[in-house]
């Protein structure tokens, strides 16, 4: 996050808003936009892309969770939302959209700073985490593919596991490439040329 957080205030109500903006402005150095009109949303937050999204609506709908994944991109920035009313359903459905912090009846000025702050903070920590499982993702389909290779290498010139593999790193340091990029390009030219 920058020194200077860009935040976007999602509120219809003007006196609503402005207590949301004097409670911000009291607790630190924003570039705060506020978006009164809910139609657009998608494309009036684009406009801004804020560093933080904070949503307040009385009762929110699936439109408008919808509305506002598309518009905030909830996994590429923290959201957080306030709202008056709520049900099961809708609760589930904001988590589902990736909201960073879902408030039922917590709209006060002393708590919108603090609350703005866990969004931020889970954000990141989910962040990470998506991050962490794309890696571990990333990783395995490699293993799969050295194995493949291995077992490809194993096959056509009669060696063991360690010696395959052993040809597959020699090749890769050669080439100064990585053993599953080498893996990747021999299990692709086997399957081209059976």
């Amino acid at each position: 996050m920058p020194d200077k957080l860009s935040i976007v205030i999602v509120e219809s109500d003007r006196d609503r808003a402005q207590l949301i903006i004097e409670s911000l402005q009291g607790a630190g150095d924003f570039d705060i936009h506020c978006i009164a009109e809910v139609s657009g949303l998608a494309r009036r937050i684009s406009a801004h892309n804020p560093d933080v999204v904070l949503v307040d609506v009385a009762s929110p709908s699936r439109d408008m969770l919808e509305e506002l994944t598309l518009a905030s991109s909830p996994m590429d920035r923290p959201v957080a939302m306030f709202v008056d009313h709520s049900d099961d359903s809708l609760t589930k459905a904001a988590i589902e959209a990736g909201l960073s912090a879902y408030v039922v009846d917590g709209l006060r000025p002393d708590r919108v700073k603090p609350i703005m702050d866990a969004a931020i903070t889970r954000f990141h920590m989910f962040q990470r985490m998506r991050t962490e499982l794309e890696a571990t993702k990333r990783a395995l389909e490699e293993r799969k593919v050295i194995d493949r290779a291995k077992g490809l290498l194993m096959k056509a010139k009669g060696i063991d596991e360690d010696a395959a593999y052993a040809l597959l790193r020699k090749t890769a340091m050669d080439q100064g490439r990585k053993v599953a990029e080498v893996a990747g390009a021999l299990v692709t030219a086997a399957g081209l040329l059976a």
